[in-house]
């Protein structure tokens, strides 16, 4: 999580636009993260050079050419005049961003609209100045918080938190791609990717895991062309989300991310069994017309809400052996429709289904407390669940209030997160626990004879301490014996007053 001096340093570039002309949230947004991404390509490019100097050697395919210098945030930074850095970042750094990766990218087809709106020299030189000593001290904290920093920046949007789209928060994203444990040889998607933190938290994992085998040991089997180019793919109807995750994947190594206009729930997505992985906190917002949506959606669950539709997708994007970890509200635990009992029964019957992770309400907050559980299942086409794996959150590591400030994250108390991924790799150890505990099993038979209800509170039991009162005559007694002393001491009163 952010903190508050960040946000407040946020705060102030974002008043720099405002009384600079530029009033539209989501163009403040747009221009913020053009202006972020330059200074990450930078500082990309500094530490090849930096490599390349250890250990010999030239930089292939650089970011910026030797000639391309002043096109560097290093550079135009420190240009004692306003007007000249102007000049540089409209009419050079900013088209050279806008082409990385080539001309017939996808990168560059979805920068191709993107505009330069920073109406003067000035604004740019403060902003520029602001956001410097802003990264800076992000870096010098060592906190990996550019995710954070661009929830911050949406959460400002007149419409955040509308339509259902919540962002999620970092930390429940890393949680899930430790649950899914991604490797090599997944192709991994987002359905509704916005600003493609689920993909690039798997991107993160799978360069630390696999390390050797990407960066270090000859690209035999084709792992670190797969890892740039075909591992990753994000589907949203928001071109600025696009270009913002686009960007977001460049930083992390991923050369042409495949990040695509598409409406996933629509009949123009056709896109079947093409993935072994979803990642996805699809968007919670309301119902859509029949006529829009997919046919072969309908025909597994006959309902316009999109929680449930998605669900539907996962299903059909997925590969037979592929799974999915998805963040749904509540309701679709245990609404008792005919369409909510349909895609249970679904996923439990015809496919896997491995846990459920109930989270608590704050988690989302302050953007929204609405109940939401995190739903991990494989999909086999033949059935195959036995018994699912519940556990029940209580702490995330942040305070559950409009806050959120950050709690002793060693603490199984203040977060549980740690123990929800170990327990999760280790389910063996977790057959012999009872439905008092935080996590247990539940057989598949008792949740088809709950009319195929996931909620944890339907199978968790309640431990009551008993309690020991004292024998009715006792407790009587010492009523008497109360009365007296009050009586006794009105007597005294009004002795006193006469």
């Amino acid at each position: 999580m952010l903190t508050g001096d960040i946000r407040n340093k946020v705060d102030t570039i974002w008043e720099m636009f405002w009384t600079g002309g530029i009033t539209n949230p989501l163009s403040v947004i747009e221009q913020i993260t053009y202006l972020l991404f330059m200074k990450q390509l930078d500082e990309k490019q500094t530490k090849q050079e930096r490599r390349v100097r250890l250990a010999g050697g030239q930089i292939t395919n650089p970011i910026f050419s030797e000639v391309e210098r002043d096109l560097r945030w290093s550079t135009f930074k420190n240009k004692p005049d306003a007007q000249e850095m102007f000049d540089i970042v409209k009419d050079k750094a900013f088209p050279h961003m806008k082409i990385l990766g080539g001309t017939d990218s996808k990168f560059a087809r979805h920068l191709e609209n993107a505009v330069f709106i920073i109406p003067s020299s000035q604004l740019l030189q403060r902003v520029v100045t602001a956001i410097d000593i802003m990264l800076d001290e992000m870096k010098d904290k060592n906190k990996d918080s550019m995710g954070d920093l661009y929830e911050y920046l949406l959460s400002k949007l007149s419409t955040s938190g509308t339509n259902g789209q919540f962002r999620t928060p970092r930390h429940i994203i890393k949680m899930m791609v430790e649950l899914m444990e991604p490797s090599l040889g997944d192709k991994i998607v987002d359905p509704a990717t916005g600003t493609a933190g689920f993909l690039v938290a798997a991107a993160e994992y799978v360069a630390k895991h696999y390390r050797e085998e990407l960066f270090v040991k000859s690209d035999s089997e084709g792992h670190q062309e797969h890892y740039k180019t075909s591992m990753f793919y994000g589907f949203d109807t928001d071109q600025t989300m696009l270009r913002i995750a686009s960007m977001n994947l460049m930083l992390h190594e991923i050369d042409d991310p495949n990040m695509v206009y598409k409406d996933s729930l629509s009949k123009s997505n056709r896109e079947e069994e093409q993935y072994t992985m979803v990642l996805a906190n699809p968007p919670f917002k309301g119902s859509l017309d029949y006529s829009e949506v997919a046919d072969n959606l309908l025909a597994k669950v006959k309902t316009k809400k999109t929680e449930l539709l998605f669900l539907a997708l996962m299903l059909r994007l997925l590969k037979n052996g592929g799974r999915c970890a998805v963040i749904v509200p509540d309701g679709v635990l245990f609404g008792s429709s005919t369409a909510h009992v349909a895609i249970r029964k679904e996923i439990i019957d015809y496919h896997k289904l491995e846990a459920i992770i109930s989270m608590p309400s704050g988690v989302f907050k302050p953007y929204a407390g609405v109940s939401t559980a995190i739903i991990i299942f494989r999909k086999t086409s033949i059935g195959g669940t036995d018994q699912v794996w519940f556990y029940d959150m209580q702490a995330d590591g942040y305070s559950l209030d409009d806050h959120r400030r950050e709690l002793d994250l060693t603490k199984h108390e203040d977060n549980n997160i740690p123990d929800i991924i170990a327990r999760f790799n280790n389910l063996e150890s977790e057959q012999q626990r009872t439905r008092t505990e935080q996590s247990f099993f539940v057989p598949v038979e008792d949740i088809r004879s709950n009319k195929y209800d996931l909620s944890i509170n339907r199978y968790k039991e309640q431990v009551h301490e008993e309690v020991n009162y004292a024998p009715p005559k006792q407790i009587l007694q010492e009523i008497v014996e109360l009365e007296n002393d009050i009586t006794s001491g009105l007597r005294k009163l009004k002795e006193m007053l006469g």
